[in-house]
Parts: C-alpha cells; sequence; structure tokens
C-alpha cells in the first residue's frame, strides 16, 4: 500500500485499515485518556473486535465515496490520524478530523497530514467546503484549524454528549477558493 511522506522527519500519512486493527489498538493504549478528553475515538476502539469494527466501518465508508481514515506513522510507529468523518461527494462537503498520542504532539504531524487529505478532497473530489469540528475546550484542535487557513463558524453550544457531558463545539470551515488560494505559491 502507498505512504505520502509528511515532511523530512520520516513522518508518513498511511491509510489506516481493518488489517491494522491489532496496531490501530496498540496505539489507542498508549494514548487512550489523552485522546479521550475531547473525542470518542478512545471509546470506540476498547479491544480489538471494536477496534477492527471501527476500521471496518471506514473501508465501508470509503467503498462508498463517504469517508476516509489515514494513520501518521513516526519511526514505524502509528503515532495518530486524521480522517473525513463524513464526505459527501454530491453535496461537495467533507468533514475532516484528527487525534494524535501525547509522544508525538508539538510536532506539526496533524497539519502536515491533514494539509494532505484537504488537497485531496479539493484537487481529486471536488469537495467545496470542509469542515472541522471541536470541542471548544480542545485548544489543540482549534489550533490546527487556524493554521490549515480555517474560518471559524460558530459554536453548537453543547451540541455533543461525550462521556456524559454535554459539550461546546466549535465548527470551522475552508472552501475550496479559500484552500486553493493559500496555497499558491506566492
Amino acid at each position: 500500500m502507498y505512504a505520502i511522506s509528511l515532511g523530512e522527519d520520516g513522518a508518513e500519512l498511511r491509510p489506516l485499515e481493518p488489517w491494522r486493527a491489532e496496531e490501530f489498538l496498540a496505539h489507542m493504549d498508549r494514548g487512550r485518556e489523552f485522546i479521550g478528553r475531547h473525542i470518542a475515538l478512545a471509546d470506540a476502539a476498547a479491544d480489538l473486535e471494536s477496534a477492527r469494527a471501527f476500521l471496518q466501518g471506514y473501508a465501508d465508508k470509503a467503498a462508498a465515496d463517504a469517508g476516509r481514515i489515514h494513520g501518521i506513522w513516526t519511526d514505524g510507529k502509528l503515532v495518530g490520524g486524521v480522517l473525513f468523518r463524513t464526505m459527501d461527494v454530491e453535496q461537495r462537503t467533507a468533514e475532516a478530523g484528527c487525534w494524535l498520542e501525547p509522544s508525538a504532539v508539538g510536532r506539526g504531524l496533524v497539519t502536515r497530514a491533514a494539509r494532505v487529505i484537504i488537497d485531496w478532497a479539493v484537487e481529486e473530489r471536488g469537495i467545496h467546503r470542509v469542515e472541522w469540528w471541536a470541542a471548544a475546550a480542545n485548544e489543540a484542535s482549534i489550533a490546527v484549524a487556524r493554521r490549515l487557513g480555517m474560518t471559524r463558524d460558530g459554536v453548537l453550544r453543547e451540541g455533543r454528549l461525550h462521556r456524559g457531558k454535554r459539550h461546546d463545539m466549535e465548527i470551522w470551515s475552508v472552501l475550496a477558493p479559500e484552500w486553493r488560494a493559500a496555497r499558491r505559491p506566492s
């Protein structure tokens, strides 16, 4: 399968497929509490069966052209990922997201990986609007949205239930013409 270089530090972006469920689960176990502070992914992949089912769900989404999931590897180890949680090619919209284990924080991995998948969605799939949803308390994810050149559209007050508590969700987006303009060399 393919791997896309994320820069000179050797980081790579690769498809995260069901056959990688054991590796995915080990990664989740290393970062479960950190990842689970703001997103449900850590709870969705609690054991090998649920990890495999989660990845199979994304394989099914990819086959239906309704979502994608990619892992981020450094030094041969899965440390995070980016995804299109939803993708509606007919409406030309997609919702991107990310996660990262603590050992990989602060290296720009998510921003670099998100640029790759957003470029693909805009240029290859004709997506016009890419959204980024983040819990209002998730400062790191909001910082990624800013670095990607997204605009804050608003806040869904208590818009998501996570671990028994309601959380405000910030919605950020970038439109295809904005994305292309920002990616052009000066």
